[in-house]
């Protein structure tokens, strides 16, 4: 009785041994998904997502550029500073926030620059929502080549897999502005929501493809603007099928390269290797830095238009009332939204590109920031 006791205690510890040989890849990313998002593995994985996950790499340019330093005074970060009537302790503030790092252009110069839990300057994090951003700016180069003949055509006269789901017959320009109308839960909190059945695919493989084709409609398309990261992976859909291209081959060619990006960029992808446009770029603080700064000089780099300034300026500026600041409570933020862009309230033209964790490009035209 020993000895057989002893053997289905062998066979199960060489089956338990042997899934985990098989499945070491997945129970990993299983592990990286379920402690991302919290405490300190927080900022420790979000700098090491291309070493755990699939990724696509896109080079650091051939021509890095280097933004100067600031000639004007010497800029620093106060003490205490007033948000909402209240005084907020700076370090408290950092603390609070897991803030990584702190990069401020002024003119293009840098002013202001600070790493704290991030590893330096070198070191790539992830984006989150920020790639959004990244991908309208692709889409805008796609439309102004040609690949795109319209953003008032239906998504799916490009991406015809997407007929029977909540995309079918949808405006594109409809999907940039987050209005689709699709039935969507981006509750981070909510364990069942939509984000985090996503996020399950991360985690566990399966196709991102399948899951946007999977998705229902809820109301008519163009009314509402309700955030769901679903019509950000549209989007990468439609650039890959327009263009023939991935989305890392025709954002490097197109973004990386022509920006001078010091370091590699990574796209994290699903198991078809298509890219996680939603929220799967990584990068450096300078290279994030460069979109807004090409943004602030509305598409112009160094004298050459590298996305055309009717986009820029469209992206930026909510163009239906559903759009505009706090017209929505189903918005994440009650700001306004453009393509892909959220736009703050105020006379100063402020735009940001934001990440659920605290990831921001944050512009300022007025104040050439």
């Amino acid at each position: 009785m020993m000895k057989n006791s002893s053997r289905v205690f062998l066979v199960l510890a060489l089956l338990i041994f042997a899934t985990a040989v098989i499945f070491k890849s997945e129970i990993r990313r299983g592990y990286f998904a379920l402690t991302l998002f919290s405490g300190k593995e927080q900022f420790e994985n979000f700098a090491r997502l291309p070493e755990i996950f699939p990724s696509r790499v896109m080079a650091a340019s051939t021509t890095p550029y280097q933004f100067p330093p600031y000639r004007g005074a010497t800029m620093g970060l106060p003490e205490h500073f007033t948000f909402d009537g209240r005084p907020v302790a700076r370090d408290a503030f950092l603390a609070q926030t897991d803030t990584a790092a702190l990069i401020v252009l002024k003119d293009g110069a840098v002013a202001y620059e600070n790493y704290w839990l991030s590893g330096g300057q070198d070191v790539p994090w992830l984006s989150m929502s920020v790639a959004k951003s990244f991908l309208s700016a692709a889409i805008g180069i796609a439309v102004a080549e040609g690949h795109i003949e319209s953003i008032d055509q239906p998504i799916t006269d490009y991406v015809p897999e997407l007929s029977q789901s909540a995309y079918g017959g949808v405006r594109i320009k409809d999907v940039l502005q987050m209005s689709s109308g699709a039935r969507w839960n981006e509750d981070y909190s909510d364990i069942n929501s939509d984000i985090n059945r996503l996020g399950r695919i991360i985690a566990l493989g399966g196709t991102l493809d399948d899951f946007v084709a999977g998705i229902a409609r809820a109301e008519p398309p163009g009314t509402r603007l309700h955030y769901n990261s679903a019509d950000t992976q549209a989007l990468g859909m439609l650039l890959t099928r327009a263009t023939g291209r991935t989305v890392t081959d025709y954002m490097a060619q197109k973004l990386w390269q022509p920006l001078g990006m010091q370091s590699n960029g990574y796209w994290l992808t699903d198991e078809q290797d298509m890219e996680m446009v939603f929220f799967g770029l990584n990068a450096t603080a300078r290279d994030y830095a460069k979109l807004g700064e090409l943004y602030r000089k509305e598409g112009v780099w160094r004298g050459q238009q590298i996305v055309p300034r009717d986009w820029v300026r469209a992206s930026v500026t909510p163009d239906a009332p559903h759009l505009h600041y706090g017209a929505s409570g189903n918005a994440i933020f009650p700001l306004g939204y453009g393509y892909q862009w959220w736009v703050l309230d105020g006379d100063q033209g402020e735009y940001s590109a934001v990440g659920v964790y605290n990831q921001f490009i944050y512009v300022n035209p007025a104040e050439r920031l």
